[in-house]
């Protein structure tokens, strides 16, 4: 799969918009600015390297856990075949292929190590 992007995901506690406020604000200062929110995920980005992002979480409104990473892929055939290979490997499926209604067609696998990857396309 050609990897366009991979971003750290970091669960904001206590859940809710203030701490979400507060970690976004922390962020900016450092020189990045939200690009996406949606409400329980937010994304702020390099405004000059707009692929160097970081991603806060509350939770995740459609999967069981927040996935400690995000790798972006070119395509959505791309992210069907890896998905095909990792379910082929026996790795776990902690979260299964889906479209999202944000765009994106995704789902998560447990690395050896056990952090969760969410592995993505858009649509």
């Amino acid at each position: 799969m050609t990897v366009r992007r991979i971003v750290p995901n970091h669960p904001v506690t206590p859940a809710g918009p203030e701490a979400l406020d507060a970690a976004r604000a922390f962020y900016e200062r450092i020189g990045l600015e939200q690009v996406m929110d949606l409400g329980w995920v937010r994304t702020l980005a390099s405004p000059t390297h707009p692929t160097a992002q970081i991603s806060l979480f509350t939770h995740d409104a459609t999967a069981p856990v927040v996935p400690d990473l995000s790798i972006e892929g070119d395509s959505v055939g791309e992210l069907e075949s890896v998905y095909a290979a990792l379910c082929a490997s026996g790795a776990e499926i902690v979260h299964g292929i889906r479209d999202e209604e944000w765009g994106v067609r995704r789902f998560f696998a447990r690395d050896p190590q056990g952090r969760v990857v969410n592995v993505l396309a858009h649509l």
